[in-house]
């Protein structure tokens, strides 16, 4: 069995740098150039969201979709690069502005479930069964605004019909408990999982989890995806880091907390996860303060990270932590696991 991991990210991933406090540092990079610059980087596999794969997706006949979908499929083969998800955006669309699956408005909900069944077909057309879900505005900001015992409801309603909309495509819950809402229906792997089990084909239903998002619950994400993992459920991770609870840094993965990256390594190695071929995404963003020329470097820094504690973790003296552990000296293990990063 294969012991390589293989490795994605998102064209938002090179970004021009604009954030909630100031305009765009950087220039524009085309769509296709970004591309390029995959297996430049060491990279295999892309992530989408409906609209980067397809601009103007609404707009857009069946036929018009199936089409651009296709060409783009013929560049990603061009490129030697396989998708390995298409997830829709739906809480940029002034329609999501309460959210979509769980809005009060009926007809907004139906476009909601309508335009992810048009992701589910861009997925299909670009040789990808994976579809995550990142229910961004599927909250409130008061929790009075909605009946949230309903609220559920809709999504495993949504997620249903997106199941029987086609029987090949398996969907990938995000969990995130707050920003861009106040506060999300569904926070943790726990609840994403518990409403994988009340659809249809649980089997076709499992999670992503992202680094951040757990830190932003209060929680070890090293425990999230072991929690997945226990269940055959942890179907891609968004590696990064973050400087506290607080907003959604996206930060070079490891580069804050090693330890906690260490721990996210050690838990993918001992689920066997490059076994299972799914791909280790790395959802990071440039500092706003990097020039355009070094703005990918953010990219490289993450997977060389990610790559150098795959060394460390398969190189801890396995008879000194067995040693540790039946002495109940965890003390020393830490010690031990303290110096092994620091290259003692």
């Amino acid at each position: 069995m294969s012991t390589e991991y293989r490795f994605s990210f998102g064209p938002w991933n090179i970004s021009e740098g604009a954030d909630p406090f100031g305009p765009p540092v950087r220039p524009t990079i085309e769509f296709s150039k970004k591309l390029a610059s995959y297996k430049k980087l060491g990279f295999e596999g892309v992530q989408f969201h409906d609209d980067d794969a397809v601009p103007d997706v609404d707009s857009k006949s069946a036929a018009e979709l199936e089409r651009a979908a296709k060409e783009l499929k013929k560049v990603l083969d061009g490129e030697g690069l396989v998708p390995e998800f298409v997830a829709p955006r739906l809480w940029e669309d002034p329609r999501g502005i309460d959210g979509g699956f769980t809005a009060n408005c009926p007809d907004v909900r139906k476009w909601a479930i309508d335009r992810t069944k048009r992701a589910v077909d861009i997925a299909s057309y670009l040789g990808t069964n994976l579809m995550v879900l990142w229910l961004a505005r599927e909250g409130t900001y008061i929790r009075e605004s909605k009946n949230a015992i309903q609220a559920y409801q809709y999504q495993i309603d949504a997620i249903n019909q997106l199941l029987e909309h086609n029987p090949e495509i398996h969907l990938a819950i995000e969990p995130k408990p707050n920003e861009p809402t106040d506060q999300a229906y569904v926070p943790t792997i726990g609840h994403a999982l518990a409403v994988a089990y009340r659809t249809v084909d649980p089997n076709r239903v499992g999670g992503l989890i992202e680094t951040a998002h757990a830190r932003l619950a209060g929680l070890d994400a090293s425990d999230e995806m072991a929690f997945a993992l226990s269940m055959d459920k942890l179907w891609s991770v968004h590696l990064n880091d973050q400087n506290g609870m607080k907003y959604d840094q996206d930060k070079t993965f490891g580069a804050v907390d090693l330890r906690s990256a260490y721990n996210q390594v050690r838990v993918l190695e001992l689920g066997g996860y490059p076994q299972t071929g799914r791909f280790i995404g790395l959802d990071v963003k440039a500092m706003r303060t990097q020039k355009a020329d070094v703005a990918e470097r953010h990219l490289a820094n993450s997977k060389t990270i990610f790559l150098r504690l795959v060394e460390k973790v398969r190189s801890f003296p396995k008879d000194v932590e067995r040693q540790c552990i039946e002495a109940r000296d965890y003390e020393a293990l830490e010690m031990a696991v303290i110096e092994h990063l620091m290259g003692k």
